[in-house]
């Protein structure tokens, strides 16, 4: 015997609300501590000119091996960027006690420049070739302008940006999926819709009238 139309309707309506809770509560624990800190940074970079920051700057001076000075020698063809010789950065990474990336420096017949930026703070690295003497310099701008860069993806690296990307999605589900159970309960609560509508009508109002 086939199930009449409302106890059908109603079943399918279980089952989709049931689905939708699940799918509502996995991306909301994958994305919780995620969106505190999204949260949290947002607040500080909304009133990053109100906070405080004495950046911290740490400064190495080193001289190069002759070998590897040798190394360095300036040529003829040499492109304006390229990355330092292996051994040039072997041994800089441990003179320094600093992780180098493989990145392109800036090549001139005076010296070679290598930006260092990272997040919450900076970076950089000039060799000069004619002497083989070698300055660092790492600025620290403090743990809170670390979390804000991280917020922004801001000299993060690829696996950040892969989390990024990916947690952008689950969120998304979450959003979307909660504004599915809320149409599944707008029935019963009458102020669903008009709350879901003043999300959408206050931010706007305060771009038309407040941003130009």
């Amino acid at each position: 015997m086939k199930n009449p139309p409302a106890a059908q309707a109603a079943s399918n309506r279980a089952y989709w609300l049931k689905t939708l809770h699940q799918w509502h509560w996995i991306s909301s624990a994958l994305c919780l501590i995620g969106m505190l800190l999204f949260a949290f940074t947002g607040i500080t970079l909304n009133h990053a000119a109100d906070i405080a920051a004495a950046p911290q700057v740490q400064q190495k001076v080193v001289q190069l091996p002759a070998e590897l000075q040798t190394a360095l020698a300036p040529k003829d063809d040499e492109p304006d960027n390229a990355v330092l010789p292996p051994d040039v950065h072997r041994w800089l990474a441990d003179a320094l006690d600093v992780a180098l990336p493989d990145t392109t420096a800036e090549w001139s017949p005076e010296e070679i420049y290598l930006s260092l930026p990272r997040p919450g703070g900076d970076a950089w690295l000039r060799i000069e070739r004619e002497s083989g003497s070698v300055e660092y310099e790492r600025t620290d701008r403090g743990w809170i302008s670390y979390l804000n860069d991280l917020h922004k993806g801001r000299h993060t690296g690829l696996a950040w940006k892969w989390f990024l990307d990916i947690f952008s999605v689950a969120c998304l589900v979450f959003c979307i999926t909660g504004l599915f159970i809320l149409k599944f309960h707008a029935t019963s609560r009458p102020t669903t819709w008009p709350m879901v509508g003043a999300g959408l009508v206050i931010p706007l109002l305060l771009v038309i009238l407040f941003i130009h």
